[in-house]
């Protein structure tokens, strides 16, 4: 047997990609430089992953030796990729975690538009829950938590007008006083 199957290892993702109802890429990160090191071969194997699982009523497909689960929701399919030996099971919570928080952030309404509208926070969900490839977080009250995005708070964007809005008649008020 290989001795580095035996080894003891952190459960690690290859992957993570988001993908519209037609195979085109909105958000992806991967974790392993070896893998597909260009674009056009990671566009690639998303275009296979796409055309395997866009029509398939499964959680799981198995591509290219790579495991990967998957889930759609109107007009999006969540991607986590792991090697053919990783644990399908802390795939799944990782793709579970991505998916509730961004439900929780986008205040259930994970679709392409309201994606798009929230790139940043959706980062910063994908950076909480796995950092180089490491699943750090599989709680989606945690993630939430941790990027400080509440669904009944105002989007990031808008947070930061009105912060800079603050700052600026903060500094116009001492600037008269002076």
């Amino acid at each position: 047997m290989d001795s580095a199957a035996l080894e003891p290892s952190l459960y690690t993702v290859k992957a993570v990609f988001i993908l519209d109802n037609d195979g085109n890429r909105l958000l992806s990160k991967y974790y392993d430089p070896e893998l597909y090191p260009s674009m056009k071969e990671q566009k690639n194997f998303e275009k296979n992953v796409f055309n395997k699982t866009h029509k398939a009523d499964n959680e799981i497909a198995f591509l290219e030796g790579m495991t990967i689960v998957y889930k759609s929701s109107i007009d999006l399919f969540f991607y986590v990729v792991g090697s053919a030996q990783e644990n399908e099971l802390m795939l799944m919570a990782v793709l579970n975690c991505l998916f509730e928080s961004l439900s929780q952030m986008l205040r259930k309404n994970v679709e392409k538009r309201t994606l798009l509208d929230n790139m940043d926070g959706v980062f910063l969900v994908v950076d909480e829950i796995i950092d180089g490839g490491v699943i750090l977080e599989s709680d989606p009250q945690q993630v939430i938590e941790k990027v400080n995005y509440r669904a009944d708070d105002s989007p990031l964007s808008e947070q930061s007008v009105a912060q800079v809005l603050q700052s600026a008649k903060e500094q116009i008020k001492w600037s008269i006083l002076k």
